[in-house]
Parts: structure tokens; sequence; C-alpha cells
């Protein structure tokens, strides 16, 4: 099993409150852009080895910028050069003013059965100050348009601890999400990254971000209220019906093999981790010298800290076993856990150790502490 991921490095804007590096060059350089993903596929053929292939990811950037003759030549670069599973997962981001009819029935035609739409809101207010192409109605129209044309798995994102988001305001935004009928929901805390736009607003006033206290009832109301009607929190910023989790993110947390593709993909084969130049113009100059990317091997204590990092995220959790068949587990560890069990952070049940309520708030911070230094 083996996952794919092309990151397609075009966008409308520069998003208001990040500092991704979008390209707003979309029309001077999209075919050089398009041969070149094409042409890393080709080179990363046997990356994977023999590997079936089982999820296919387009994200970005926005997928749904591309014609259709370009999101099929890198489709069939795909095809053409890799094992694909017949039940693959084959996933696009989208934005909401992207959809229409037309762009849905070509989606499907190549092979696209699940969509992951980047709502993010559904106040105009928060969609002005993100800097949002789309409207309120726009998302809610794009995803009745996607569920018409018969795409039977949509995701969609949403944001909470946002300015002056109160939990009379979050709570609407689920049950609306909730009403919409969606098969997929992933919901993220805003975080403020250094020298960026909204860092600089939040400083001189512009915008006052909700307290810790304000999102940790959010997120708990977010959870309460999913859950109540049939969602499996199966990850911490992740909600799905029975039946349609992720599967390309899934095998991130679990330590499956993935190939990225484009600037800044990441790539894992099970001993090494890689990834490519971030800048765009620098990955399409470099590509054909094959000096584009950097990579490390990862160490034992590398592969213990990973399997903490990315089990405890999960409901899945950590198999104690597994971990030390990495390596053994160090007292210090072993203090730590059992001192996070009494706080009620986590919970070990026979070679098993989970978040719980309370834990998921805290992720980070205790897998932190189960880490080796």
């Amino acid at each position: 099993m083996a996952g794919i991921y092309i990151h397609i490095p075009f966008c409308k804007q520069r998003c208001s409150y990040c500092d991704f590096h979008f390209s707003t060059t979309y029309e001077k350089y999209k075919d050089e852009m398009i041969s070149c993903l094409a042409s890393e596929v080709v080179q990363r053929k046997d990356y994977l080895s023999e590997d079936e292939v089982t999820t296919l990811y387009f994200g970005g950037g926005t997928p749904s910028l591309l014609d259709i003759d370009h999101l099929s030549e890198i489709t069939n670069a795909v095809k053409n050069n890799f094992k694909l599973a017949n039940n693959c997962e084959f996933t696009m981001e989208t934005n909401p003013d992207d959809i229409n009819p037309e762009q849905l029935e070509s989606w499907l035609k190549l092979g696209v059965n699940r969509l992951s739409i980047g709502t993010q809101s559904f106040r105009e207010k928060d969609l002005d100050w993100m800097n949002r192409a789309h409207t309120n109605e726009e998302s809610i129209q794009s995803i009745q348009l996607a569920k018409d044309a018969g795409f039977k798995n949509v995701s969609i994102d949403l944001i909470y601890g946002l300015p002056e988001q109160s939990l009379e305001d979050w709570k609407d935004q689920l049950q609306q999400a909730i009403e919409l009928d969606v098969q997929h929901l992933s919901c993220y805390c805003l975080t403020v990254e250094e020298r960026t736009a909204l860092k600089k607003w939040v400083e001189i006033g512009k915008l006052v971000i909700p307290d810790d206290d304000v999102q940790s009832m959010q997120f708990r109301l977010m959870k309460d209220m999913f859950e109540a009607v049939g969602f499996e929190h199966y990850e911490i910023s992740n909600f799905a019906k029975p039946g349609f989790a992720s599967q390309h993110n899934s095998s991130y947390w679990q330590g499956e093999k993935y190939l990225g593709i484009g600037p800044s993909a990441h790539s894992f084969d099970g001993v090494k981790r890689r990834w490519n130049v971030a800048n765009n113009q620098k990955y399409m100059k470099l590509l054909s010298t094959g000096d584009y990317f950097e990579e490390e091997t990862l160490s034992q204590t590398d592969k213990f800290n990973e399997l903490i990092l990315t089990g405890l995220r999960t409901v899945r959790g950590v198999d104690l076993v597994e971990l030390q068949g990495i390596m053994e587990i160090p007292a210090s560890v072993s203090e730590q856990i059992q001192e996070a069990e009494k706080r009620g952070w986590v919970e070990v049940s026979g070679n098993c150790i989970k978040l719980t309520g309370q834990g998921w708030l805290m992720a980070d911070h205790i897998s932190s502490a189960f880490f080796i230094v």
C-alpha cells in the first residue's frame, strides 16, 4: 500500500492569514510547471518499488484551477508509471467558486472520486478578512452541486478560533455543516504564524483572537455535535461518517509509504524522508539536474518519536508493542506516560495508549513529553 500526493502550486491569491508559497503567475508558468510535475512522476517511477498505489491526492495550491487537459497530463503520467488499485481513493482539493456542473463531470471522468472543498467558514465576515474568493452562498451551492453530480465522498474544511468568533457563532457553523450532509469534515484551529499579516493585525489590535479557554470550548462543542450525529472523531482535526475516513491522510499517520510530487512536496519510502525545494522557480530550474530535493535517513529515535507523534493524533492510538519493536522504551518515557495517565490525559489499555477527551486538547504537549530527546 502506498499513496501519491501531487502538489499543484497555483492559487488565485495569497491568503491574508498565512505565508504559503502560492504563485500568482498561473498563466505565465502553468504549462512549464505541469510539464515538470509530469516529468518528476516519470523520474520517480521506481520510488515506491512495486507497491500498489491505493490513494492519489491532488492538493495545493488550487488543483481546481487547472483545465482538464493539464489534469489529464498529470493523471496519465501517474497511471502509466504506477500500479493504481482498482478502488484507489482519488481526492482533489477545490475552491467552492471553481465548482460547476461541467467541471464536476470532467473530474468524475478523470477518475476523481473524492472532493475536498475549502469552505473555511460559513460567515461572510470571516471569508472577507481571510481574502477568500468565494462567498458563503457559493460554499453551500458547491456542496450541493457536487452531490448532484454524483460525488458520494465530499469533505469540507472549517476553521475555528477565528477573530471575534463566539461559541454561538461556531455552533451555527457546525450546524450548517451537519445540515449539508457531507461525509467528512476537517476542522482546524487558527494558528498565528510569525511574519504574516495576521500576526501583525493581532499585535496592533486590528483582530482579536479567542483565548485558549474559548478555543477549548469550541473544540469540545465540535466533538460533541459531530459525534451526536454519527461522525467518528478518528484524528484530532478530522471527523468522518463510518467508512469515509481519509485513506490518504490516514496512511501518513500510520507510517505508510508515500510519494510527493511538486515544489515543497514530501516523500517517505519507509527508510528515508525526502522533501523538494519549495520555491517554484528553483523547482522548475533544478528538476532536470536532479538537485531539487534534500533527504534524511530516519534514526531509530526518529522512528520512535514519529510513531508517538502520529499515533497519538488518532483514535487508533499507539501500540506499545510496536513502539517497543523500534527500540526499548526508556524509563523516563514510561514515567511520563504514567504521569499523563494519572492526570487523565491518556488511557492505557492492554498494549495501547490513547489520548482521552481532555488529552485531545493537549496532543502536541503530551506527544513531546514522550519523545526521546
